[in-house]
């Protein structure tokens, strides 16, 4: 239950009344009152009235004293049972170790938005969290006080051993809450002065990133330039490989031209030794003469 739906349906403290209790404007303590005028009534009636001079037996009716003696015990224990659980030590330690434990995450959430430039988010989530466990915290504090309250009835036939005890009790939760109220402050001080920390660094911290940041977009535009360059130089190596190339395959094929064509000769030129042999041995054949000379050579063959 949230302190919002305890505020709007939650009644007045005071005996007798029963009104509901508007609603607070969000901040501080909530209101256990409809009005001051109950307020002051419900102290009123706390008081413990001082005795009045015996004039004999008939002044006053001893009923209604018996009657006004039990309702102020019951406002009594009830006020002395509320102080006695507000400043239970054990709540207070566990209130202290609440505080602690939101240093501890907004500590966290600093760290955490160092790394990841997210210092708001987190910062909202802890305090929120921090809200909701004090609205937790200030239900469990009202339904334990409403059960108080119905124990308190039940005391009447106490009311001599309560009127011994209560100044006692009184003056001893008085003491304790005001050094742990001292301690309250010191520690939400201290807590304080621990979350301007923890922003101050956070602040450095972004600062650090944004400029590590700039430094890492130079870096990529200096990378870029110079793979530019590189694909520039490559480019033009490219280019004259290409020609080179180019080159090459045309004096391949220039020389390639020249050996087929001295091929060709060659081939001419054995073509006609050929020849020539053919017709010297069918002249040696057909006169049975010696053969005449060789003619000459048209040509030489190619090496």
């Amino acid at each position: 239950m949230t302190q919002t739906a305890d505020q709007g349906t939650a009644q007045c403290k005071r005996p007798g009344c029963g009104s509901a209790v508007p609603p607070g404007a969000g901040r501080g303590r909530h209101r256990v009152f409809c009005s001051d005028e109950c307020a002051r009534r419900y102290h009123n009636d706390a008081r413990i009235p001082v005795p009045a001079a015996s004039g004999g037996p008939g002044d006053g009716d001893p009923l209604a004293a018996l009657e006004q003696a039990l309702r102020q015990a019951a406002v009594l224990a009830r006020t002395a049972r509320d102080q006695a659980a507000a400043l239970d030590p054990a709540r207070v330690r566990a209130d202290i170790a609440g505080t602690e434990a939101a240093r501890r995450r907004a500590e966290a959430a600093a760290v955490t938005a160092q790394a990841r430039q997210a210092e708001s988010d987190a910062e909202a989530q802890a305090l929120a969290e921090a809200l909701q466990a004090a609205r937790d915290d200030t239900a469990a504090a009202r339904d334990t006080a409403r059960q108080a309250e119905e124990t308190a009835r039940t005391l009447a036939g106490e009311l001599d051993q309560l009127r011994r005890d209560t100044a006692a009790e009184i003056t001893a939760a008085e003491e304790n809450a005001s050094r742990q109220a001292a301690a309250a402050r010191d520690a939400a001080a201290r807590f304080q002065r621990e979350r301007d920390d923890a922003l101050a660094a956070a602040r450095d911290a972004r600062t650090t990133a944004d400029t590590e940041t700039a430094r890492a977009r130079q870096a990529e535009a200096d990378a870029r330039e110079e793979a530019q360059r590189v694909r520039d130089d490559a480019a033009r190596e490219r280019d004259a490989l290409r020609e080179s190339h180019a080159a090459q395959l045309e004096a391949q094929r220039a020389l390639t031209d020249a050996e087929r064509a001295r091929a060709e000769r060659a081939e001419a030129q054995l073509e006609t030794e050929r020849a020539d042999r053919r017709q010297l041995t069918s002249h040696i054949t057909s006169n049975g003469h010696e053969p005449p000379a060789a003619p000459a050579r048209t040509g030489a063959r190619s090496k």
